[in-house]
């Protein structure tokens, strides 16, 4: 099997994966490297996956995901725990019919639309440009290795 897609992880492949006899498919590269034409794309993802420029990339992308993450799951969670432990804060009315029930669960929406725009706004000024430079170069290094 020859996967063509450059951002095709090598190193992941073959992991819990059968190759059809029922055992586990090999996790090497699905096609042999040609010792004549240099570096094979494989090599060449592997090397800039290994790149200092790529590592950063991941820890901005890591930097701004893991807090965020964790911080509307706690959100969601004592939303979720509230609505559970207080009902009677929870149905405690703010205006008119509306309680506050029903304001938490339209922050929660809110919530996501604000995350979403920051997320948008975080990979803009902090990743994109250098994962846009990372794929040109690797771009042309697999031009250069025939692939």
């Amino acid at each position: 099997m020859r996967l063509d897609d450059p951002w095709y992880d090598v190193l992941a492949s073959g992991w819990g994966e059968l190759d059809g006899t029922g055992s586990f498919a090999p996790t090497g590269p699905p096609w042999p490297a040609d010792p004549r034409r240099g570096h094979s794309a494989a090599d060449i993802y592997l090397e800039v996956q290994r790149s200092e420029a790529f590592q950063e990339v991941r820890r901005r992308y890591r930097r701004f995901v893991v807090p965020a993450t964790f911080a509307f799951l706690a959100w969601y969670l004592v939303y979720v725990v509230a609505a559970i432990t207080a009902p009677g804060l929870m149905a405690r009315p703010v205006a008119g019919a509306v309680n506050v029930a029903m304001v938490a669960g339209l922050g929660q929406f809110l919530t996501t639309f604000l995350l979403t725009g920051a997320y948008a706004r975080h990979a803009r000024l902090r990743r994109d440009r250098a994962a846009l430079e990372l794929r040109w170069e690797t771009q042309e290094m697999t031009r250069g290795a025939g692939r």
